[in-house]
């Protein structure tokens, strides 16, 4: 793999994940009002009230989705960045067998592609009864509009998306100086001689 690309990757994976730490506990993901945990309001004031959603079992169905989906986007992000730290050139953690930590950084990139799909099921899902609730005439609730926080999971869904795709095209694409030979081996006699492999085979 090629180590610009590695580092590209894991920056993009890094940052997604990251986003999805700020996109998760923040308050607006219904806008000045609303998150996956609390509900808010603001009183004559200006003072912002908040509560907890009392019950699991009480919440709607596509907001106990969202966050179970978001929570899993987070458990694969931390895989897929321990997998490219791990898989990367650069990296002295599982020796030198390059062809290994290539299949080892493709398994972050999978991980990254699962986390971008997980976050951007999440906050479409979320954005979609926002938007249907907004345009349905026979709502009598109240209506709002996106929050902040869709925005930034859709960003960070974008970022995964763009390092996993990375870390897959690229973790095929190897020259032949990249490739390890089978070691030569003694023979019963105590003569070398190489494996009935070709030289120029991989791992």
């Amino acid at each position: 793999i090629n180590p610009i690309v590695e580092a590209f990757a894991l920056f993009l994976g890094f940052h997604s994940w990251i986003m999805i730490r700020v996109a998760l506990p923040n308050r607006y993901w219904k806008e000045f009002t609303e998150n996956l945990w609390m509900s808010c309001a603001t009183d004559s004031t200006g003072v912002n009230y908040c509560r907890d959603f009392p019950s699991l079992l009480a919440l709607s169905g596509y907001i106990q989705a969202s966050r179970a989906l978001m929570i899993a986007s987070i458990v694969f992000g931390s895989f897929g960045l321990v997998a490219t730290l791990v898989g990367m050139k650069c990296s002295k953690i599982g020796g030198e067998n390059y062809v290994l930590k290539g299949k080892i950084a493709a398994v972050g990139g999978v991980f990254f592609l699962l986390q971008g799909l997980c976050t951007m099921i999440a906050v479409s899902w979320y954005a979609a009864n926002i938007t249907q609730q907004f345009f349905d005439i026979l709502y009598q609730g109240t209506k709002y509009e996106l929050g902040e926080a869709l925005y930034i999971g859709w960003a960070s869904a974008t970022l995964a998306i763009c390092g996993g795709s990375c870390l897959l095209c690229s973790c095929g694409i190897m020259t032949d100086s990249e490739k390890i030979p089978y070691p030569l081996q003694p023979s019963s006699r105590g003569h070398v001689r190489t494996s009935n492999y070709d030289r120029n085979a991989y791992v």
